[in-house]
């Protein structure tokens, strides 16, 4: 976190039970606060600040993305083949 060095200010917004839920499970599963992805998510829009990603950072959550979606689509191929397989064994 690098604005750990410099003063913090509590705020106060107010958001959906839904949008709660969606912090709290996006935090969990990056294992950080909710607060911190809040950070983020302001950083991520202001394309001036200095803490929005840099580069390496950027790559690697592309990198990351990639690799689930090559994954997902493996698992879908696999099952797409099995689904025919089995078609075509019912009809012979």
């Amino acid at each position: 976190m690098a604005e750990a060095a410099e003063k913090m200010i509590r705020k106060q917004f107010l958001v959906s039970p839904a949008t709660i839920k969606r912090l709290e499970r996006i935090a969990a599963e990056r294992g950080t606060s909710a607060s911190e992805i809040v950070r983020q998510a302001i950083n991520s829009f202001d394309t001036t600040s200095s803490e929005a990603l840099e580069s390496p950072e950027l790559m690697d959550l592309v990198s990351k993305r990639l690799k689930e979606a090559i994954k997902a689509t493996r698992n879908a191929h696999k099952a797409v083949s099995s689904t025919l397989q089995s078609l075509s064994d019912s009809r012979a």
